[in-house]
């Protein structure tokens, strides 16, 4: 019987990524697993009920979601103060993950839906981002000076966005938003979470998250 939590990931998926930057905010200790989402280990798919990550499985219960990972991590120990944000921040992380995650699937993987057109889609994500552009204006992050949980849950995904065409992105006129994620992805929280490790395997000695 294994007692610690069990940390399932995949290096590049925005979801896993925004889990292991709370993780790492708290300093909560996990065995990290990391999986190839093409040979998932039956270990892990009997951890995670959708078959997806990140899955954290703790003695007592199995996290499948990332924002449950999250405030789960920060519930443990928040020293930078995350989860202190407005409800708005609340709100941002809705429409990140419901329209504006639709949005960017389809324009990142237009092959998938041949039904729409990119081009619009495109159009719907950028419409989102020049709003967070906005609330942006003054500020280093979302809500001030410091990060909340909102801006670790957000960023993962507007990078994702980013580098569907770099160039294209670093055209538009949303220089905020483009401070905010290149000082996102130069931070030395991101540079520790994007750490390559090998693929688990059954009998692997653990790689320890936070040790």
């Amino acid at each position: 019987m294994v007692h610690h939590p069990i940390f399932w990931t995949f290096r590049r998926c925005p979801y896993a990524i925004r889990a292991r930057l709370a993780l790492l905010s708290s300093g909560v200790r996990v065995e990290l697993r990391e999986i190839l989402l093409r040979d998932k280990p039956a270990a892990f798919l009997q951890t995670s009920p959708s078959g997806t990550v990140p899955a954290l499985r703790l003695p007592d219960q199995v996290l499948d979601e990332s924002l449950e990972i999250m405030i789960w991590a920060l519930q443990q120990n928040d020293p930078q103060r995350l989860l202190d944000m407005p409800q708005a921040g609340w709100d941002l992380i809705e429409v990140n993950d419901g329209p504006f995650k639709a949005a960017l699937d389809h324009t990142k993987y237009a092959t998938r839906y041949p039904g729409l057109d990119p081009k619009v889609e495109r159009k719907k994500a950028a419409s989102y981002l020049l709003n967070l552009d906005e609330r942006l204006a003054g500020r280093s992050w979302l809500f001030g000076s410091r990060p909340t949980i909102a801006d670790l849950a957000l960023l993962p995904f507007v990078r994702q966005f980013a580098h569907i065409d770099r160039m294209w992105f670093d055209g538009q006129e949303w220089l905020n938003l483009i401070s905010w994620l290149n000082r996102f992805i130069e931070c030395e929280a991101f540079l520790q979470v994007m750490n390559k490790n090998s693929p688990w395997s059954e009998g692997d000695a653990p790689t320890w998250f936070n040790s």
